[in-house]
């Protein structure tokens, strides 16, 4: 029995009427789980599964709700590997992630989405099963006879920076150290709402907002992501986020930058606004403007930026209360060790990954001797013990959504059109992508992003186009010799031009 499950039984036993899980029921009304009834409704949902022969690698497409936990602490109960998958993967990244990880069976809420779409897979689910879950009804597939789950508990699919996003492989023991580390950081309690803003397919939330929550005896606040503001992996509204930490009562939240933005802005036009509950909000997923938590703390907003990768478990350091320095992602959990290489380069010990899943299903790390895996970002440790990132090694961005975006996948997508000789794409800690774009024929270049677009999920889609002046090229600097945009260069070159697509906003 994990620590997890120990501790679930300890608020079993001790407070059995306390509510575990919110939300709502598809006709709208409140649901209400207590401590006390989680197991038994747990154990209802195993019927989703336990078919003949019983499934051993179950993927989740499901919405933010009572269910979507139930499921994922009854599977980790029964030992069965799980694949969530995001709501913003595209087919293909779908069918990549299925045939991957050997899924045998998919859980869904949503099957008016999932039916068409294994259909369109070429996979024709051969059982289908319904149960009745707290807030919704859920369909169980079986779509390929039970293989075996390998050495993982949790594979998380990342964005995906080229068109194949990378299976993380994850053991529960990791997870768990992780969230054990982050009750502590965090000071969750018996006493907190944890509004979940994020999709549980994201691993952060999955650890910090259902096995941290759950650690403290607190109450986890399930509304789908629609109820607050949520659209895709890019798509906001800002004053339903802001109203839903009000009307729930939050004192806990995780948030990506952009909705960090939002809240800001929100309060800054509307004081009244300001979440009068909240406590903690955490900040990550993607680079954080100092200016911007500058702001936050003039509005009293009690924002902690933090860092970490889904190789590690989700969180490496954060921002807390009692140790707090605008500008860094916070100390180290107490369970990291990190190492900086001659490079610069950020090596993270403690609570990782088992590899990436290949594609014959066998699995790699990329550990060194030492135990120590590398980050790919450039950082240090100054001398009160604050980490400070200062990029990243490689070309890969992150948006403002906290999405990994690789600019060759995407301006090779573009460059496939007739229409686009070359291009060149921007986005890091932004709310879109902006296409620097040598034009062959410049009326038809929009149609030509909308098609490379249609091929593309959502958050790495171009946002916005510059047109170039001049092709990229040696002779300007902008190319280097076997013709490679020089992203550098051509930002430089740009720099006013794309700027302004932002500022538009």
């Amino acid at each position: 029995m994990n620590h997890l499950q120990q501790q679930l039984r300890f608020w079993q036993r001790n407070r059995p009427d306390h509510p575990a899980l919110e939300g709502h029921h598809r006709d709208g009304g409140t649901v209400t789980i207590h401590y006390g009834a989680l197991a038994s409704w747990q154990q209802a949902l195993t019927e989703l599964w336990h078919l003949s022969p019983s499934a051993r690698v179950v993927a989740l497409l499901c919405d933010n709700t009572p269910d979507t936990t139930l499921l994922d602490l009854a599977l980790m109960a029964d030992g069965i590997a799980t694949v969530p998958i995001p709501p913003y993967f595209s087919p293909e990244q779908i069918r990549h992630l299925l045939t991957q990880a050997k899924v045998d069976t998919i859980v869904s809420d949503q099957p008016q989405r999932l039916r068409p779409l294994l259909q369109q897979l070429g996979l024709q689910p051969s059982d289908e099963i319904t149960v009745e879950g707290s807030c919704t009804t859920l369909h169980s597939y079986r779509i390929a006879t039970p293989r075996g789950g390998g050495r993982f508990d949790k594979i998380t699919y990342t964005s995906g920076s080229t068109g194949n996003p990378k299976g993380v492989c994850l053991r529960n023991s990791a997870m768990l150290r992780v969230a054990r580390s982050l009750q502590t950081a965090t000071a969750a309690n018996q006493q907190d709402r944890h509004l979940a803003l994020l999709p549980y397919a994201t691993l952060l939330e999955n650890i910090g907002g259902i096995y941290v929550p759950l650690m403290a005896g607190a109450t986890i606040i399930q509304p789908t992501l629609a109820r607050v503001g949520l659209r895709g992996s890019s798509g906001l509204d800002p004053q339903r986020m802001v109203a839903a930490l009000g009307d729930y009562r939050a004192t806990s939240c995780i948030m990506i930058p952009q909705m960090l933005l939002a809240l800001v802005a929100q309060v800054a036009a509307n004081p009244d606004r300001r979440p009068a509950h909240l406590r903690f909000a955490a900040v990550g997923g993607a680079p954080v403007s100092p200016a911007l938590l500058t702001r936050a703390e003039q509005l009293g907003l009690p924002v902690f930026e933090g860092y970490g990768l889904s190789e590690a478990a989700s969180v490496v350091a954060v921002n807390r209360p009692d140790a707090r320095k605008i500008g860094s992602v916070g100390k180290p959990l107490p369970h990291v060790t990190l190492r900086t290489a001659d490079d610069g380069e950020l090596w993270v010990k403690g609570a990782l990954m088992e590899g990436y899943l290949d594609h014959d299903g066998t699995i790699t790390s990329q550990c060194d001797s030492d135990g120590f895996w590398p980050t790919g970002d450039l950082g240090h440790l100054d001398d009160e013990g604050f980490l400070h990132l200062e990029g990243r090694i490689k070309q890969i961005f992150i948006t403002a959504f906290g999405r990994n975006v690789a600019p060759e996948w995407v301006e090779k997508e573009l460059t496939i059109e007739p229409e686009i000789a070359q291009a060149a794409l921007f986005g890091e800690a932004k709310p879109f992508n902006v296409a620097v774009i040598v034009a062959r024929d410049p009326s038809a270049v929009e149609t030509a992003v909308a098609r490379a677009n249609a091929r593309l999920p959502d958050y790495a889609r171009v946002g916005r186009v510059v047109l170039a002046t001049a092709p990229f090229s040696t002779d300007n600097g902008q190319a280097a010799t076997n013709g490679t945009p020089l992203r550098h260069r051509i930002a430089e070159a740009y720099r006013d031009a794309i700027g302004a697509c932002y500022s538009k906003e």
